[in-house]
C-alpha cells in the first residue's frame, strides 16, 4: 500500500510502499509514549525503508534514545525522526533492519485500514494514568513479543480483494 504522510505544519512531508499498513499494535514504552504516544502508547508502522522518499528533509531532526540496560546508559540505534518545527513524530529507522522504516500511524494522511484486532506491547512500561483499551480479545504482551510486523500480517491482515489480486493462473 503507498502511504502518504506530513507533520502538522506541512514543512515535511514523505510517502513510502507498505506491506504491513494496519494500525494494530498499541507500543506503551516510555519511548515511544513520551516522542509519539497520545493516548499513552503509539503506533507504528511497517514499510520498505528503500521507497521512503521526503520533501523537506531540511527540517527533519533525529532522537536516539538512551536506554538503561543493566545500569548502563546505552544509545540506542533506533533513530526516531520527528518535524523540528512543530515536533510530530515522522518515523522510526534503526540501522539493524536497513531495509525496514516504521511510519507513525499518527503522522500517515492516507486512509488506512481498520484492524482486525490490536496487540497491546510494552505494558510493564505503561504510565500508571493510561488504561489500556481495546477489543475483547487483543493480545497484551508486558514487553515486546516474539513477532514480527510482518508475521502478524501473514496471521491476521484480511486477504486482499478480488480487485487487488494479481490475475492468472492460480
Amino acid at each position: 500500500m503507498h502511504l502518504e504522510g506530513s507533520c502538522h505544519c506541512g514543512r515535511v512531508r514523505f510517502s513510502v510502499e507498505s506491506t504491513e499498513p494496519l494500525p494494530f499494535m498499541r507500543c506503551y514504552c516510555s519511548i515511544c509514549r513520551k516522542t509519539a504516544g497520545t493516548g499513552g502508547y503509539a503506533i507504528n508502522l511497517g514499510a520498505d525503508h528503500r521507497t521512503l522518499q521526503v520533501k523537506g528533509r531540511r527540517y527533519v531532526r533525529v532522537y536516539r534514545a538512551t536506554l538503561d540496560t543493566d545500569g548502563q546508559a546505552e544509545v540506542s540505534p533506533g533513530q526516531r525522526h520527528f518535524c523540528s518545527h512543530c515536533g510530530t513524530a515522522l518515523w522510526m529507522w534503526d540501522p539493524r533492519w536497513p531495509d525496514l522504516v516504521h511510519p507513525h500511524a499518527g503522522a500517515i494522511d492516507t486512509p488506512l485500514p481498520e484492524p482486525p484486532a490490536n496487540v497491546h506491547v510494552m505494558l510493564d512500561s505503561k504510565a500508571p494514568w493510561v488504561r489500556v483499551e481495546g477489543r475483547p480479545g487483543d493480545e497484551r504482551h508486558a514487553a515486546f513479543p516474539d513477532f514480527s510486523l510482518a508475521d502478524w500480517h501473514r496471521a491476521h491482515a484480511p486477504a486482499p480483494a478480488a480487485a487487488d489480486r494479481p490475475e492468472g493462473p492460480g
